[in-house]
């Protein structure tokens, strides 16, 4: 969840794990043909699926099969073992119309092994808006040798997302105006001001992709992942969902049951809860995570939120936040001073993982001696913005989708303003922020098709969710929401910190997850890594 305006949700694996992978395969490209499908197309509609009603009896009927049977033509992507296409998907699966049609981007690593081969391993790092293929790479060359070595390792750009279709919204120079805007207004101007950025913003997006933004939701994606099953020929989908991923991940589940394999949900997100609750429960989130860093930082001589408490070092980050609301400081490039909004994005960003700690004691450092550069760079890596100063399109088909998923947290300033002492009481250091961050669907130009919904998935083969206990951005409650309410769901614990836990670190996490994605093994009951 971002400091910015707009998102309701950003829930993604950390910014650090894409760094590391890269943003390499650019080269996707490909054409249609035609191949016999694993299975015939349709969608079950026996359970709920959050996001949206479950598909009506007129859409399931449609005829599919013409996109199922399609065959990718595979291109090398410019990078030794990595494969790129493109796919073909209707923009309506209710209207199926050839002109319509989207195409979306596909890139796969072949199985590494020389044994018996699973199949297909789909993985999502999550957003909604972040790109499943420069994902790939981390989860092909990072993830354990046991799967790679038996998984053809595949990854969808989601419609609406980077190479897939994506959302166009602001100019990069707009963008940089939209992300210092305060978060934290004070009086009835600075809310005329927020209020005024997020008309703009969604204005924007409806001008430059106003076609596309009634079908961009997590129902089209996950119904455009049975239609890539289907073409890979692979009887089951298999899956890796990380972050928002669990929630493409859940509600593929609630639409094709029967379809599940072996199917991990990481991070989860609670699928039965408002956009409202969303937010809030989020805010908390990151609270404990930023205790969790106060506690590490203030064992440190250097730390510069003091060594005395976490309850010290939090009301030193408190008069920070608000130093920078009065006075922005000097960054390296004068036409973006570090605002209170940069600021709080940057140590936000930082409670994904624990690994960027040590950039976040830095970068406070330098800000308690007047230099916001570091603060900066961190909120820039947030937002996937280059040096360059160019955006991805994250934020856009983060708004696109969230807007379209679920009905808008509030519809004034007036509720927000009603519901700010929930979100300072669940988070005095990013309540304020979560709450007006959680506006900015009130003003989309599409109404939502979605609602809270639980996800059964009745019929579903045995589906892992993995919880971390101090997780920031997916708080673990909702980990156990999610397995609780998947009739074959299985829930594996992480005691630590950070957002995941798959392939990041722990030899126990890693070894229940393999076990379960090589041989369907499920943890026993109340199983717990730290």
């Amino acid at each position: 969840m971002p400091a910015a305006k707009h998102p309701t949700r950003l829930l993604r694996v950390p910014a650090t794990v894409l760094a590391v992978a890269g943003l390499m395969l650019t080269a996707c490209s490909g054409g249609s043909g035609h191949k016999a499908a694993a299975s015939s197309p349709g969608a079950s509609t026996s359970s709920s699926v959050a996001g949206s009603a479950a598909p009506s009896a007129s859409s399931t009927s449609v005829d599919l099969t013409s996109y199922y049977k399609q065959k990718i033509t595979w291109k090398s992507c410019g990078v030794a073992g990595f494969d790129c296409g493109t796919m073909t998907v209707p923009l309506d699966y209710a209207h199926p119309v050839a002109a319509d049609d989207i195409k979306l981007a596909v890139a796969r690593k072949k199985a590494t092994g020389k044994g018996k081969k699973l199949g297909s391993l789909l993985v999502n790092p999550g957003g909604p808006g972040g790109s499943a293929i420069d994902y790939l790479q981390y989860a092909a060359l990072g993830y354990p040798s046991e799967v790679t070595s038996r998984y053809d390792m595949v990854a969808v750009d989601p419609r609406g997302v980077a190479r897939s279709e994506p959302v166009e919204c602001l100019t990069d120079k707009q963008m940089d105006t939209y992300t210092a805007v305060d978060t934290t207004p004070d009086n009835t101007a600075e809310i005329k001001a927020l209020t005024a950025a997020d008309r703009t913003f969604d204005a924007a997006c409806n001008r430059r992709s106003g076609k596309l933004l009634g079908h961009v939701s997590t129902v089209d994606s996950a119904r455009d992942m049975d239609v890539l099953r289907g073409i890979l020929g692979d009887p089951k989908l298999n899956y890796v969902g990380k972050s928002y991923g669990t929630f493409l991940g859940a509600t593929y589940a609630g639409l094709f049951p029967k379809n599940v394999g072996h199917v991990v949900l990481d991070g989860a997100m609670d699928p039965s809860i408002s956009s409202l609750e969303s937010s809030r429960t989020q805010a908390g989130g990151f609270e404990v995570a930023f205790d969790a860093f106060a506690k590490d930082c203030v064992a440190r001589a250097d730390c510069p939120l003091g060594t005395k408490s976490v309850a010290v070092a939090g009301k030193r980050l408190t008069a920070l936040f608000k130093s920078l609301d009065a006075h922005p400081l000097k960054t390296g490039t004068p036409a973006r001073p570090l605002t209170e909004a940069l600021g709080t994005t940057g140590v936000i960003s930082a409670m994904y993982d624990q690994s960027a700690w040590p950039s976040l004691r830095d970068a406070l450092t330098d800000a308690t001696k007047g230099e916001g550069d570091a603060l900066l760079k961190l909120s820039d890596s947030y937002y996937e913005r280059d040096d360059s100063g160019k955006y991805s399109n994250l934020m856009y088909a983060n708004a696109a989708v969230n807007c379209l998923d679920l009905p808008p947290a509030f519809k004034s300033p007036a509720e927000v303003e009603k519901a700010l002492p929930s979100f300072r009481k669940a988070s005095p250091l990013f309540g304020t922020t979560l709450a007006w961050s959680s506006l900015g669907c009130a003003y989309w130009p599409v109404a939502a098709t979605g609602h809270a919904a639980k996800i059964t998935a009745n019929g579903a083969g045995p589906i892992l969710v993995v919880g971390t206990t101090r997780d920031p951005a997916t708080p673990y409650a909702w980990a156990q929401s999610l397995a609780s309410q998947l009739s074959s769901g299985h829930l594996l614990t992480y005691n630590g910190d950070g957002h995941t836990a798959y392939a990041r670190g722990s030899a126990c996490i890693d070894s229940a997850v393999n076990a379960y994605l090589l041989a369907g093994t499920v943890p026993p009951a109340g199983k717990k890594c730290s």
